[in-house]
């Protein structure tokens, strides 16, 4: 067992296998190693040989188990991903557009202001046109009836004769 510690040390520094994360080649060498204990246990006691085979066996589906976890959780986060920066240019697009579209009504109000204030400037305008022409009338009017008045009272004042 010793001897085959030393081999493990030895194989790990000569392929240079890394000594965190995920190195295949270390979980390769490991993986021999564990054999070769599987093979010179079961030479000794058949039983335990086969004990460490079922759990050597269930192990690696074990790590199969989660590899395939791990490569569906990948692949659902890449779709996520993609449907969300999907959604992200969709509304970038429709911010654009409601942006076009709130420019084109402010636009819209300032037009409508100025045609109001010049609406407005025109009907002031007319009003007192109108107010003018309303006042000369009523002088004008006024001034026939006390030119009438005056004939009036002049042809009242007169002797009868």
């Amino acid at each position: 067992v010793i001897n085959l510690q030393e081999q493990l040390d030895h194989q790990l520094q000569a392929r240079q296998a890394r000594e965190t994360g995920i190195c295949p080649i270390r979980e390769e060498l490991y993986s021999q190693c564990f054999d070769e204990l599987i093979r010179q246990i079961t030479i000794n006691c058949a039983e335990r040989g086969l004990l460490l085979l079922r759990v050597r066996d269930e192990a690696r589906m074990t790590i199969t188990a989660y590899e395939t976890l791990y490569e569906s959780s990948i692949a659902y986060g890449v779709r996520k991903a993609l449907v969300a920066e999907q959604k992200r240019i969709d509304l970038d697009a429709k911010l654009r557009e409601l942006a076009m579209a709130k420019r084109e009504l402010q636009q819209q109000v300032e037009n409508l202001k100025h045609t109001i204030e010049s609406t407005q400037a025109r009907s002031v305008q007319k009003r007192d046109a109108e107010e003018k022409v309303h006042a000369e009338e009523l002088e004008k009017l006024m001034k026939g009836n006390e030119s009438v008045k005056t004939q009036l009272e002049t042809m009242l004042s007169a002797p009868k004769k």
